[in-house]
């Protein structure tokens, strides 16, 4: 984001920074780029916690940075957790915003199409931070190790395993990181020749066994890997095993959570319909409560996925059907299945002979709603696994009908 000739480098080096939104999970460094832009910017630069800070004390910043602006002085205000500011608070910052009297930088972990006002957020241009990787991680802990800032010029022994199995803890947050660093180096035992950091002390400040992550990060992909395809293999044993080494180790229980819903679609389907709303149920517990409550939760989804019938159709047809949108991106949409809100569309035959499927006596017609060019194409073949079945037999009793009638 921040490299040569990246828009926020550019709008940074030119000082000429417009309001923004940083969104992105802890520790990742948004607050971190508003502290870079407050001290390359010659505005005023005024820091807001949504936590601490009401609607009074927005108003008496807006003002002054109102009355800031007419002398042409510009005012940034930092935002951080903007997400907490609930609507009326949000909407204090709009008109001045919208004056210019302003430039807003927001930070918030939560999305912002859900937690911004609409107002608010399409004055602002939104910058996703991703979760830092292991290697960043490990770098930074380098970093604070040989950093006179940090542990520089201290005599400290820590193997490269136990900086990846912190950053692998820290799960993308540098903050983590850093403090787990401290915790360990501070509790190690100091002889003569420096600090030692041992595996042993290592699992107790984390109270976690090290059983997830390597120095590469690659046995965090080959369990998650184990897991879905334990599910796939209808293997609830193996599964439950598999999950329960991410969660003992530490990993992220909305992450697996993710993940049992992804499979929910792609590998079990329609074949049983349920196995999608068992996963989201899953999601929504493990958000609530928690680690270690939510174990439980998860490994009723795991078992679920694991027992159900498997079909891979919806994944199949929805690939099918990307193949084809890629290469015929401009197939126009049938006239008979245009809306026409205008009279000018409907004299351009916008509408015209739709059928509303509804005042049929069957519920169906033979009306044409693909492109021409893909007229006759099937990108959902359903199987015969569990209740697909039915809809299979549905689908064939549609056809059939459309074969009378057409």
């Amino acid at each position: 984001m921040l490299g040569e000739g990246k828009v926020l480098r550019q709008m940074i080096d030119k000082d000429m920074v417009s309001s923004m939104i940083f969104w992105g999970p802890p520790g990742v460094g948004k607050t971190t780029l508003a502290r870079i832009i407050a001290g390359r910017t010659k505005a005023e630069f005024v820091v807001f916690s949504a936590v601490t800070s009401g609607i009074k004390e927005i108003k008496d910043v807006m003002n002054r940075a109102d009355s800031m602006s007419v002398m042409g002085d510009k005012t940034i205000l930092f935002v951080d957790e903007i997400h907490r500011f609930n609507k009326a608070q949000q909407d204090a910052f709009l008109p001045f915003v919208e004056k210019g009297s302003i430039v807003l930088i927001g930070a918030t972990t939560e999305n912002p199409s859900f937690e911004i006002n609409a107002a608010l957020l399409s004055r602002c241009r939104v910058f996703v931070l991703s979760a830092l990787g292991q290697e960043d991680l490990v770098k930074l802990l380098k970093q604070a190790l040989s950093d006179l800032r940090g542990f520089g010029g201290s005599e400290i022994d820590i193997s490269e395993d136990i900086l990846s199995i912190i950053a692998g803890f820290a799960n993308g947050d540098a903050r983590v990181a850093l403090s787990t660093l401290e915790m360990v180096i501070l509790n190690a035992e100091s002889n003569e020749s420096g600090i030692s950091v041992t595996m042993e002390l290592l699992e107790q400040c984390i109270s976690k066994k090290s059983l997830l992550y390597d120095k590469n990060g690659e046995e965090h992909y080959n369990i998650i890997s184990a897991l879905h395809k334990s599910m796939r293999n209808s293997d609830a044993d193996a599964a439950v095993y598999w999950l329960s080494r991410m969660l003992e180790a530490g990993e992220d229980p909305l992450y697996v959570a993710r993940r049992v819903v992804r499979f929910a679609s792609e590998d079990v389907g329609m074949a049983d319909s349920r196995a999608l709303e068992i996963a989201v149920a899953a999601y929504q517990a493990c958000h609530f409560i928690g680690m270690p409550e939510c174990s439980v939760h998860l490994t009723h989804a795991v078992v679920y996925m694991a027992v159900a019938p498997k079909s891979n159709a919806l994944d199949v047809a929805y690939n099918r059907a990307a193949g084809d949108a890629a290469k015929m991106l401009a197939e126009p949409v049938p006239l008979s299945i245009r809306n026409a809100p205008t009279r000018l569309m409907k004299e351009l035959g916008y509408g015209k002979d739709y059928i509303y499927a509804h005042d049929t006596e069957d519920k169906l017609s033979t009306m044409q709603c693909l492109p021409d060019a893909l007229v006759g194409r099937k990108y959902y073949e359903p199987t015969n696994q569990g209740l697909e079945a039915r809809v299979k037999e549905r689908l064939e009793q549609i056809e059939a009908w459309k074969k009378r009638n057409g």
